[in-house]
């Protein structure tokens, strides 16, 4: 059982990766294509449509995040029918969900006249395309909502491997249309028909993978009211993910409040970047959350701290070494990118590096806080966006960026860093906190002892400042030598479960 986590996860991680690479890739490049033949106003139109469609999806919130939590436990005991039953409930619910958003959208459409009444694209196109992207949208309630088993058995990577490849030839179809018969109309029948085709597909393979799993929405009713639980869990998630969307949706208009465009704009620059290694990180990391609800469901609680301990070790080390990076890069890299103008200052840097740092290691306790099922703490995520809003207020008033970042920092610290260990530790562990604390905080000394040692290191060896991006990467990857030769060694000798983690890789479990 425990092979057969490992094996998923990395798997789950191997097509993660693979995926995000080649979409990043294509997207680049069919981006300045659409630009080009179909033009701007085009592309702005299907994005902002894209915008104004996912408000309908609100509706979904908490349903999908917490059927995981229902279903690990019938999983694990290979519980055919109970697993029938819930995907059947999931079903009865995305269908009506999927007939609200369908109302809520019929009735939106009515006002895309004035809407988007300064642009010159016909009216034709405009509701095309609207429905377009509103009845793709929609299969994902009434035909796919049964490949939430695949993520919850840790199988992903089909989802993953089948969405993304139908993506990536849709998008080159679309690119060949565009530059030969630049036709909008086509271009959106190609979108909705690939999804029509992914959803076959997938589906197809549901059935072979899962042959006994007959659900329907009657079945589902019928079952409805013995998983109440679901209902009750995506109300807590709700307010959960509300509360997120707000928070990530407030930081940019507070940026603004106390800058200006310009500063926005620059600040953009910088997260660009921040924001793409943060998914290339989270693409690996984040493949392993079915397997922890899994593993959550055997009810092995030393088996349990004990991943829990290996999983938070690899996410720290990862944060430390893309804090450690960025400290040192990321200004060379927007000095030979932009030009030395767009440059933040060393304080604002440095609290949006903290920010990246608390974002990433909060994760570990998050995906075991969904295999528990903790959502209760509904006052938390609230609180969280308060803070945010409260200190940026203040913060940006006495200063500027920095002061703003900080209240996004301190919502991190103070909740998802202090308030949510204690609760997973409480009511999922039923831990002593402190047991937390004294492995962290060894950690969080790991991690300072290093980078101080680096950075004294890096000091002595006087190295050259790029001024090209040849003379960068040889910088870049002298740097990330430097820095990896000195924290591999420390963290591997300092900390057990990273030890005990490696060798469950090489199949040595043996630990001294």
């Amino acid at each position: 059982m425990q092979e057969s986590r490992i094996r998923k996860s990395i798997l789950n991680a191997k097509i993660n990766l693979i995926f995000y690479f080649l979409v990043l890739g294509i997207s680049f490049f069919s981006r300045k294509i659409f630009l080009n033949y179909l033009g701007t106003e085009f592309l702005g139109l299907t994005g902002t449509l894209q915008n104004l469609l996912s408000f309908l999806n609100l509706a979904d919130l908490g349903i999908g995040a917490s059927i995981g939590y229902v279903l690990y436990k019938p999983i694990f005991d290979k519980d055919e029918k109970k697993i029938t039953e819930i995907v059947s409930v999931l079903g009865y619910l995305y269908n009506r969900i999927g007939l609200i958003i369908l109302v809520a959208g019929s009735v939106l459409s009515l006002f895309l006249p004035l809407i988007f009444s300064d642009t010159d694209i016909s009216i034709g196109v405009l509701y095309a395309v609207y429905y377009g992207f509103l009845f793709s949208s929609l299969i994902g309630y009434f035909i796919n909502y049964r490949q939430t088993l695949l993520g919850a058995d840790q199988k992903n990577y089909v989802v993953a491997g089948y969405f993304q490849t139908a993506n990536i030839i849709k998008i080159f179809v679309q690119m060949a249309v565009a530059v030969y018969w630049c036709n909008f109309y086509i271009w959106i029948i190609i979108e909705f028909s690939f999804n029509v085709i992914y959803a076959c597909i997938l589906n197809y393979k549901i059935n072979k993978t899962y042959p006994w799993l007959h659900c329907s929405v009657e079945v589902g009713k019928q079952h409805y009211k013995e998983h109440k639980i679901i209902i009750t869990k995506a109300k807590q998630m709700f307010v959960h993910v509300l509360a997120g969307m707000g928070r990530n949706q407030l930081l940019p208009f507070l940026i603004y409040v106390y800058g200006s465009l310009s500063t926005v704009t620059y600040y953009g620059n910088y997260t660009i970047i921040t924001l793409k290694i943060q998914q290339l990180f989270d693409n690996l990391l984040n493949s392993t959350g079915a397997g922890v609800g899994n593993l959550i469901a055997q009810g092995n609680l030393e088996k349990i701290k004990e991943i829990y301990w290996e999983l938070q070790g690899i996410r720290m080390a990862v944060a430390a070494f893309t804090m450690f990076a960025f400290y040192t890069l990321i200004n060379p890299f927007i000095t030979i990118w932009l030009g030395e103008k767009y440059l933040l200052s060393s304080s604002i840097v440095i609290v949006l590096i903290l920010n990246v740092f608390l974002a990433q290691t909060r994760g570990t306790t998050e995906q075991f806080i969904y295999g528990y099922g903790l959502f209760q703490d509904v006052w938390a995520p609230v609180t969280t966006l308060m803070i945010t809003v409260g200190v940026g207020l203040i913060g940006g008033y006495y200063f500027g960026l920095a002061g703003v970042i900080a209240g996004d920092c301190c919502s991190s610290l103070f909740i998802l860093h202090i308030w949510k260990p204690y609760f997973l530790f409480k009511c999922g562990f039923r831990s002593s906190i402190w047991e937390y604390w004294r492995k962290q905080l060894l950690l969080l000394l790991i991690i300072i002892i290093s980078f101080l040692m680096v950075l004294y290191i890096k000091n002595l060896l006087q190295l050259d400042i790029p001024y090209t991006y040849w003379e960068w990467t040889k910088y870049s990857v002298i740097i990330t030598f430097l820095y990896l030769s000195v924290f591999i060694p420390v963290f591997y000798i300092c900390f057990k479960p990273i030890r005990l983690f490696i060798k469950r890789l090489t199949g040595n479990r043996k630990i001294k």
